[in-house]
């Protein structure tokens, strides 16, 4: 690829784009005319490679090799990140003069986020003072006051000159201060703090609008233990719960109050390379990458692809033999769903007035099979599902009829958050299940529709104290939202 040099040190372009104050980095650290990130085409790939646990005189690294060579070669990214645990085995310092060595050749812009056995063979310091002698290298050792090194930010510029992405690079550390810890150590608040202040520089140079980003560091947050079985995450979980340390350092809670990253990919678990969303992030695993590496996972690498102007990336893993399906922010759906799902046909329908028609009951109601025990007391049509013009405040159901117009084929993800219980069907198959006496919950499920007009049916009842309904949607093209009235069409 053709490597775009910017005007400016690294640090100027950091402090014009993200509000970035003087200090802020080593100064020692910063190397001038680093390659600048760009969107091309309204894209930007990165390929996240991890644990090479590189042996410079061991054979199967000309393996680890060949798997990088082939990765870039087939996906050409703009951005090569190096989660961690890199180079693991003396000699050090040659092992990582043989990794700038190939990724100089590929001429692919690349960032290098330490894992926690890097350092037990070469300084933070000294793996960064070979890195930064790179011309493709693009990041900086970062603020000398913070845990660890490598604490850096990288803007993505769009179309209009202007940043359109972030990338956040911390690192995790390795060995906490006490045994009582655990074992490992964790991101310290210092480092968070350097990110929420990065970031609301970022945001405000934005207009206010947090800027789409992406996190990268090597050990996992507890939180990853969130996204571990559940339906909608995607990829193999054979390793633990991928747990950081017995302390949790509340980077996820922070992450969530900044509001701009998207997903957070580490390493670590060579054998773990799912990604799921928790708390509407992605929380993902690189795909173990080295040959020397434990581990029967196959070899390679996972691609991120962000897209310029939207809060929306899709990313998938690949080895030399090919891709794998593709997981898709922020709705968590995958290629593997769209591939083997059944299709329900729309059905033929002349567009009518928008809304929604309704029977309303009272009685006591437990579960929404009892609703025709109730009594029917009247009917009519509404926007939208809407249960607030009840009557009463505890015992009252009702029965929802409508049409929902599907703008495009796909795999579609319903859900309904109510007290008490709901049921949704699309053409008479039920697809979430919320029923039952309970407290507000959410309940979710997915069907694959054709394009056109498919009827919706929605059964709710309130047993005793409190009262909520919402029903929402989600696809590929639709971030989840309640249905809106434009998508509700009278039968």
């Amino acid at each position: 690829m053709r490597l775009t040099r910017t005007l400016l040190p690294a640090v100027c372009i950091l402090a014009s784009l993200a509000g970035c104050t003087a200090g802020g980095t080593d100064k020692e650290s910063v190397s001038t005319g680093q390659p600048e990130l760009r969107f091309t085409d309204g894209r930007f790939r990165i390929l996240q490679l991890t644990d090479l646990h590189w042996k410079d005189d061991a054979a199967n690294c000309d393996t680890t090799e060949a798997t990088i060579r082939a990765l870039v070669a087939a996906e050409k990214p703009g951005l090569i990140a190096l989660t961690g645990d890199v180079v693991t085995y003396e000699p050090a310092t040659a092992g990582w003069k043989h990794i700038v060595r190939i990724l100089d050749s590929l001429e692919v812009p690349f960032t290098i986020g330490i894992g926690n056995h890097d350092a037990e063979y070469l300084t933070r310091d000294s793996i960064f003072t070979l890195a930064m002698a790179s011309p493709y290298y693009v990041g900086d050792r970062g603020p000398a006051t913070l845990h660890g090194r490598g604490n850096t930010l990288l803007p993505v510029i769009g179309a209009d000159g202007k940043t359109a992405a972030m990338i956040y690079c911390l690192d995790s550390n390795d060995d906490p201060a006490s045994e009582i810890y655990g074992p490992y150590d964790w991101i310290h608040f210092d480092q968070i703090q350097w990110y929420r202040q990065k970031s609301d520089s970022v945001t405000a140079a934005a207009g206010g609008t947090p800027v789409p980003s992406l996190m990268f560091f090597h050990i996992p947050l507890q939180e990853y233990a969130g996204v571990m079985g559940d339906p909608n995450t995607f990829g193999c979980a054979k390793e633990g719960a991928g747990a950081s340390s017995a302390i949790n350092s509340g980077l996820f809670a922070s992450l969530l109050e900044q509001g701009d990253v998207m997903g957070v990919f580490v390493g670590h678990d060579h054998e773990n390379d799912f990604v799921g969303l928790n708390r509407g992030i992605a929380l993902g695993f690189g795909r173990c990458t080295g040959t020397q590496a434990y581990g029967d996972a196959h070899r390679g690498g996972r691609i991120i692809e962000l897209r310029e102007g939207e809060r929306r990336f899709d990313t998938w893993t690949v080895t030399p033999d090919g891709r794998d399906p593709a997981w898709h922010y922020p709705s968590a759906l995958n290629d593997v769903m769209a591939a083997e799902m059944t299709y329900l046909p729309a059905i033929e329908h002349a567009d009518t007035a928008h809304g929604v028609s309704y029977d309303y009951y009272e009685g006591l109601i437990k579960h929404t099979s009892q609703i025709t025990d109730a009594m029917h007391r009247s009917s009519g049509t509404m926007p939208n599902f809407d249960i607030t013009g009840a009557p009463v405040d505890d015992h009252f159901a009702y029965r929802f009829h409508t049409l929902i117009r599907i703008p495009e084929r796909g795999v579609y993800r319903f859900h309904t958050y109510s007290d008490d219980g709901s049921t949704l069907a699309i053409d008479g198959k039920t697809v979430v299940d919320n029923d039952g006496g309970h407290s507000t919950q959410l309940r979710e499920g997915l069907v694959a529709l054709e394009a056109g007009f498919h009827r919706l049916d929605l059964i709710y009842f309130e047993n005793y104290m409190g009262q909520e309904l919402k029903v929402g949607i989600t696809s590929l093209d639709i971030p989840t939202t309640e249905i809106p009235d434009s998508m509700l069409y009278l039968p």
